[in-house]
């Protein structure tokens, strides 16, 4: 009998794990944190730190369908976007593709990624591409999620920062909430 209770309470103890690991139980996947703002658009979502201000519709250029600025001493050192229908892809890599063309030139280019984003179904395919680049002399980390929404349209939501300006952590919790919405 006292067998069959560990392996239950082992069982308990491996399940947990594996949800947690799977980013269940967390307030952050999916969500915005606790203070944050999202940036929400009819296909996409996407949370952004308090210090980011969203932009008004004339604010923002006519190809974003979202955005959210930093600022520091009156000028901009980051900035969050969001882009829909911008290519005619017919999946995550192809919509990612299409992103880097966005990529100023003289930009180095890290590398692009398969990752996961938050869907109407559970998680959906994505793509991640990382760069820099140096703008006005501050260098600049940027990070573009691509992917196809839940209509088969291409999204690409684009994080760029100047060097120091947006933490690691809170560089993941904003991929983290990227979520994927039913049209």
């Amino acid at each position: 009998m006292q067998k069959k209770k560990r392996k239950t309470t082992a069982g308990a103890w491996l399940t947990a794990a594996v949800l947690l690991a799977a980013g269940c139980g967390t307030d952050t996947v999916g969500q915005a944190p606790e203070g944050w703002g999202t940036l929400r658009t009819p296909a996409v979502t996407v949370a952004h730190p308090p210090a980011f201000v969203p932009q008004s519709d004339a604010q923002r250029s006519k190809h974003n369908a979202a955005a959210a600025t930093l600022t520091a001493g009156g000028k901009a050192v980051g900035m969050i976007t969001v882009q829909l229908d911008f290519t005619e892809a017919d999946s995550a890599e192809e919509a990612a593709i299409a992103a880097e063309a966005g990529i100023a030139l003289g930009s180095k280019l890290q590398g692009q990624r398969e990752i996961r984003v938050n869907g109407p179904k559970g998680e959906e395919a994505a793509r991640r591409v990382d760069f820099e680049f140096t703008q006005q002399g501050a260098r600049i980390r940027g990070v573009i999620v691509a992917g196809l929404d839940a209509g088969d349209t291409a999204y690409a939501v684009r994080i760029d920062a100047a060097e120091g300006r947006l933490a690691d952590g809170d560089l993941k919790r904003i991929i983290d909430s990227i979520t994927v919405m039913k049209r």
